[in-house]
């Protein structure tokens, strides 16, 4: 009888033992604060566990505002991403969490700013900033009378490397002889730089409008430069 009831205390004293061990051993529990980081395409990011960082914003995207409490009807949708036909990418938005191939193209805020900082000198209308241009496409828009000379201004198209390859003159559709505003156009003809199968990255270029510049001074130089995708 005495060494049953010893083999039962031995027993219990091994099994709280192991169940100490394995408290001891556990992984800590993390719980990230319930915020949420707001994206630049409108979408939302949570923290994610065990350092608390919001997560990555979709393809195109950067984080914009944090520590916003979310409503009690709010959704998270997963950050994967989707080939739209034109060759650009975009993640999930909206309350359905659904893929828009139509929504317009996600610009770097710092390349927003820069474009905007123009805004008083020259405006493009087309293409936009950070869309998918092939080529016989038209450029169009407006600039002040002093960015022209003799009623056209040098443009160039560069690829993701920088290389140029293309380049021409928009016209003036009016008197540039002014300090308003005169409407341009030119047609982008270029032998497409992508090759399908090629990295993501080599899609991109940028189209840089110059300010016509006759006396050569680099004080008087100026241009406006638009990031862009060409078609796959």
């Amino acid at each position: 009888m005495l060494d049953k009831i010893l083999y039962v205390f031995l027993a219990i004293a091994i099994i709280t033992g192991v169940a100490r061990l394995f408290i001891n051993n556990s992984t800590e529990v993390v719980a990230c604060p319930a915020d949420l980081g707001t994206c630049s395409d409108g979408s939302m990011v949570a923290r994610i566990a065990p350092s608390c960082q919001f997560s990555a914003c979709p393809v195109g995207s950067d984080l914009v505002q944090e520590s916003i409490m979310p409503p009690a009807d709010t959704s998270f949708c997963t950050m994967d991403a989707m080939l739209c036909p034109d060759g650009s990418y975009v993640g999930r938005s909206g309350p359905k969490c659904e893929f828009d191939c139509s929504a317009p193209a996600v610009v770097p805020s710092e390349v927003q700013t820069s474009i905007e900082a123009k805004a008083d000198l020259i405006k493009l209308t087309a293409p936009v900033a950070g869309g998918v241009i092939g080529s016989g496409e038209m450029l169009t828009g407006g600039a002040k009378g002093n960015w022209f000379f003799e009623a056209s201004f040098p443009f160039i198209l560069t690829n993701w490397d920088g290389v140029i390859i293309a380049e021409g003159y928009a016209t003036a559709e009016g008197d540039w002889m002014t300090t308003e505003f005169v409407p341009f156009k030119a047609t982008l003809n270029f032998v497409n730089p992508y090759i399908e199968g090629e990295a993501d990255f080599m899609k991109r270029g940028t189209l840089i409008l110059k300010k016509d510049n006759p006396s050569g001074l680099p004080e008087h130089d100026n241009a406006l430069e638009i990031p862009i995708r060409f078609a796959p």
